[in-house]
């Protein structure tokens, strides 16, 4: 005969093992995310609150997808031509990064929207999936930058 205090130790084993297999489904589904060390990243934006921290270390390490995402702040007026140029002026192509630029720092808009694809990367969406999120998020506040 089975006590009742025989059936706890099954069921907590039961609850931890369906626990640890969803947490293993939904971990596959996550992808780790590219940052650049802050160390490498200018005294203002190393001084800059940790979302903005962030924001400049994932754009200066993901151009492929940054270049494709747009920015809806106004600053295609300033020669933007995506939300990657909020972060990044000028790269030489043997060393990399020479100029970042300090636009990101004070916009909201701009942060966000990394941000937003920083959680959309992370989650499994493909840059397709981001741009159509960010199109559909941040279209109302202004016209796109990228051409």
């Amino acid at each position: 005969m089975i006590h009742k205090s025989d059936k706890m130790p099954l069921f907590v084993f039961l609850v931890l093992s369906v626990s640890l297999f969803l947490s293993a489904c939904s971990a596959g589904n996550q992808k780790n995310l590219v940052l650049m060390s802050l160390d490498k990243m200018p005294a203002e934006v190393q001084a800059a609150p940790v979302s903005v921290q962030q924001a400049y270390q994932f754009a200066a390490a993901n151009p492929d997808l940054m270049k494709q995402i747009p920015c809806y702040c106004g600053c295609g007026a300033m020669g933007h031509k995506s939300n990657y140029a909020c972060y990044v002026q000028d790269v030489d192509a043997t060393s990399g990064i020479i100029f970042f630029d300090t636009h990101a720092l004070g916009c909201s808009i701009c942060v966000d929207i990394t941000q937003d694809a920083m959680r959309l990367l992370k989650s499994g969406k493909s840059p397709q999936e981001i741009k159509a999120y960010v199109d559909a998020t941040y279209g109302q506040y202004g016209p796109s930058n990228i051409p």
